[in-house]
């Protein structure tokens, strides 16, 4: 069996997202059990997550854009740690405001990091498999985000459980993302 240069490139590549994409998966679960569990009764812990959250999201997309081809051939990604960065602060700063003033800055952020991941998912599509459930993460974000915006402007304080629903679908989709990687790389295997 012949093994050409571009498809030992695709298959580490698939590697390398099954591993991302199962490592995003973890630290989503690892969040959204913090979020619901000591999350809920400490304000600081709270902080600390919803402080940690967009800037885990800068890190991941920083280290994916750069392990898959650099930053300038993944656009959508550079875009998103800049937003994911940008977000950080804002939380830090909508901390110092209210609850309604984080969810309206994670609305933001769901909306336009939604519609980025949406577009690294469609760059990917004719490249790897698994891409079908990063479009639906990407797209369900942004509904998500707009939601949180909705809901920023009650007049009841909205919880970190808020955004930790959000964080719960997140990891479902990259876990889906993962396992179809997964499947996909034993089935060409066996073939």
């Amino acid at each position: 069996m012949t093994v050409h240069n571009g498809d030992l490139s695709r298959a580490s590549q698939e590697q390398w997202l099954k591993l991302y994409y199962f490592a995003r998966t973890a630290f989503s679960a690892a969040w959204v059990a913090a979020a619901f569990t000591v999350g809920q009764h400490s304000w600081v812990i709270a902080a600390a997550l919803l402080v940690a959250y967009p800037a885990w999201d800068a890190v991941a997309n920083f280290v994916d854009a750069s392990r898959s081809g650099g930053l300038g051939q993944n656009r959508t990604q550079t875009i998103n740690v800049v937003v994911s960065v940008a977000t950080t602060l804002a939380v830090v700063l909508a901390l110092k405001m209210s609850m309604n003033w984080v969810l309206g800055v994670f609305g933001v952020w769901a909306i336009l990091s939604g519609l980025l991941q949406l577009g690294t998912a469609i760059r990917r599509w004719r490249s790897y498999g698994a891409q079908w459930a990063m479009i639906l993460s990407g797209g369900q974000s942004a509904l998500a985000g707009t939601f949180f915006i909705v809901q920023a402007r009650m007049p009841m304080p909205p919880s970190i459980t808020n955004v930790a629903g959000y964080a719960a679908v997140g990891a479902l989709y990259f876990l889906v993302s993962a396992v179809w990687l997964s499947v996909s790389q034993s089935r060409r295997k066996a073939a």
